[in-house]
């Protein structure tokens, strides 16, 4: 049998055109499925409560929403993130603080694959580029799954975290100069 080489490249092209778009449609619909949740503010000056959490049986994800706070640390695709609230200063205009020395308010979640992060800073290892929207203060700039896990993962960056069936689907970075 003797195929012309236009008939194989256009056969080639309509399988990666399929392939591709049930990819695209897949990730749609992973995005598409998380609801719409109501962001807290910001600069939130109280720490956000989850009434549902039982913390006397370990550490485990926190309920479905958006938590201002921070991840502390990542092990195994498994992020430990706490909530945070802003402290006005009086000699600058203030800064986040996580919870109390002692205090066992803290979470852990599995990092879903297909995580949306919304970095502050730009995806480069030296944080110079600032890609935050003017108008939030919330970081604009897509970057990977691993730029996330390498910058948040033993130190706390103040970001807006969304969680969703127990995963963390949703990490979007405060800026803070």
């Amino acid at each position: 049998m003797n195929i012309p080489k236009r008939g194989l490249l256009a056969a080639g092209a309509a399988v990666a055109v399929v392939l591709s778009s049930g990819v695209a449609a897949q990730a749609a619909t992973v995005a598409a499925a998380v609801p719409d949740y109501k962001a807290p503010k910001i600069f939130g000056t109280t720490f956000q409560k989850d009434p549902k959490h039982d913390f006397t049986k370990g550490i485990h994800s926190r309920h479905n929403g958006i938590l201002r706070g921070w991840i502390t640390h990542i092990r195994g695709g498994v992020a430990e993130y706490e909530p945070i609230r802003w402290k006005k200063g009086t000699e600058t205009e203030g800064l986040f603080v996580g919870p109390p020395k002692g205090d066992v308010t803290a979470y852990a979640s599995p990092i879903a694959k297909d995580v949306v992060f919304l970095s502050a800073y730009g995806c480069k290892a030296s944080m110079s580029d600032m890609t935050v929207n003017r108008n939030t203060g919330l970081g604009a700039k897509r970057c990977s799954r691993s730029v996330l896990i390498k910058r948040h993962g033993d130190q706390g960056h103040p970001s807006l975290i969304t969680v969703y069936k127990g995963k963390i689907v949703k990490v979007q970075e405060i800026y803070t100069p």
